[in-house]
């Protein structure tokens, strides 16, 4: 019988690699508003996902078609496409907090009745 390597738990955790974050952004043109959704989801990403993230930007101007895909239908808006399950947050993303609930990087605030 040949015996199985036994892995410590520690190690293992230390060696799996870090969940990567695939970030759509979708935009209508270099208005105002997409440039500040933009920073702003730089900003967020840099904070709190730092190396473990990709965004990609999607001009519906440019390619409309592409708002069927993710069911776009206002803007700005982020899709979350990884981890599972997508998530979308409509906006500018300045509420830092609510973009922070909307990905899962924080849990929801409780209310107290």
């Amino acid at each position: 019988m040949i015996a199985k390597p036994q892995t410590d738990p520690a190690i293992a955790t230390a060696a799996a690699p870090a969940v990567s974050w695939k970030l759509r952004l979708y935009v209508a043109g270099q208005t105002p508003r997409s440039l500040v959704a933009f920073a702003n989801l730089k900003r967020i990403c840099e904070n709190h996902l730092q190396g473990r993230y990709t965004i990609e930007v999607i001009d519906l101007l440019e390619t409309p078609r592409l708002a069927k895909d993710d069911q776009i239908l206002a803007i700005p808006t982020l899709v979350r496409r990884l981890p599972e399950p997508a998530r979308k947050i409509i906006g500018d993303l300045s509420d830092t907090e609510r973009v922070l609930v909307g990905l899962d990087l924080i849990p929801a605030p409780t209310t107290s009745a």
